[in-house]
Parts: structure tokens; sequence; C-alpha cells
């Protein structure tokens, strides 16, 4: 599994020098034999392996007001022992949002490494930025006790004051990739 993940990783191409500095951490990071993945919450190891996934239409973003990071984000969560980060998706959008992706779920566009904020600040969670196509009309189910609202949002009125720190640039890559 560790070999399939340095291959999603090396696969990304950068959209700048911060996210070229952020995979040549991730890869190095991979490389090390490091453990990959969360083993005991909040943060143990410091550093894991993350699988956001921005759910899109063709004007906005879904984002979620989570709970603990205090942050309006893309839904994801943390990669399982053994699990394919692609596989992280597709689990944590049935679990988070209550839906399953229609299609199969593609490359990751982006990668991050991030100190988290908010009630359990302080470690690093290395993000795989993956796309979800859906419509605002699809019927979402979604975790209460993890956010405390789930909203729509053009992709001109995202809150990036009080969102993801990469959220804007990843909205940019996504653009530039139509």
């Amino acid at each position: 599994m560790r070999q399939q993940i340095r291959d999603e990783i090396a696969a990304i191409i950068p959209l700048d020098d911060v996210e070229a500095a952020h995979r040549a951490d991730a890869l190095a990071w991979v490389d090390s034999g490091a453990s990959l993945c969360r083993t005991g919450k909040p943060a143990t190891p410091p550093k894991h392996l993350v699988a956001y996934f921005a759910v899109i239409d063709r004007s906005g973003v879904l984002l979620v007001d989570h709970r603990n990071a205090e942050l309006w984000l893309p839904t994801g969560g943390h990669v399982e022992p053994g699990e394919h980060p692609r596989t992280t998706v597709v689990r944590e959008l049935l679990e988070e949002l209550g839906f399953a992706a229609a299609y199969d779920i593609s490359a990751p566009l982006m990668i991050t490494c991030t100190t988290t904020v908010g009630q359990t600040a302080g470690h690093t969670d290395v993000s795989l930025w993956y796309v979800v196509r859906a419509e605002r009309a699809q019927p979402i189910r979604f975790d209460e006790g993890e956010f405390k609202a789930v909203r729509w949002f053009d992709f001109e009125a995202v809150p990036h004051e009080r969102s993801e720190p990469h959220l804007r640039r990843f909205l940019e890559k996504l653009v530039a990739h139509g």
C-alpha cells in the first residue's frame, strides 16, 4: 500500500512552489518508512495521511462547518491502515454525507501538509485532495456530531477567512484544470 500511496502523491503536478514543497515533504515522509496512518485520536502519530474530497458542481463547492477544526472544510477523513486513499473517499463520503459517488474516484488534484488548528491543534495532516462531482439537489445526510452545518457555496462566496488555509489554492487549481 505504501508504494500505491507514493505513486498517488508522485503523480500530482504542483500548482505552485508551496505545493511543490508539500509534495517533496510528503514523498520524503513516505520514503522514510514512518507510519502513514493515524493509529490513535487525535494525533498519533503526529503526522498522518488524510483524504480530503471537495464535493463540487459547476458553480460551487460543498463545505462542512467542522466542530473540532472550527473551520469550513471540504469533507474528508483519515486514511485507515491498509486502506487506499481513494477507498477512504468512498467510505467517508457515505459516512459523512450519506451518499455514494456516481463514478470511480479519480487521482487527487492536490497535496498539502498542514498543521491543524482548533480543538485538536498541533499535528500535521498530509492531505490528498480529491474531487467528487454532485448536484446541489443530491440529498445529504450529514454527521451532526462532527459538523455544525453543511452548505453549498458559490466559488466566489467561499468564506476563505474561516476555511482550510489551502482551499483558495485548491479552487484555483480546480478552475485551471477545468
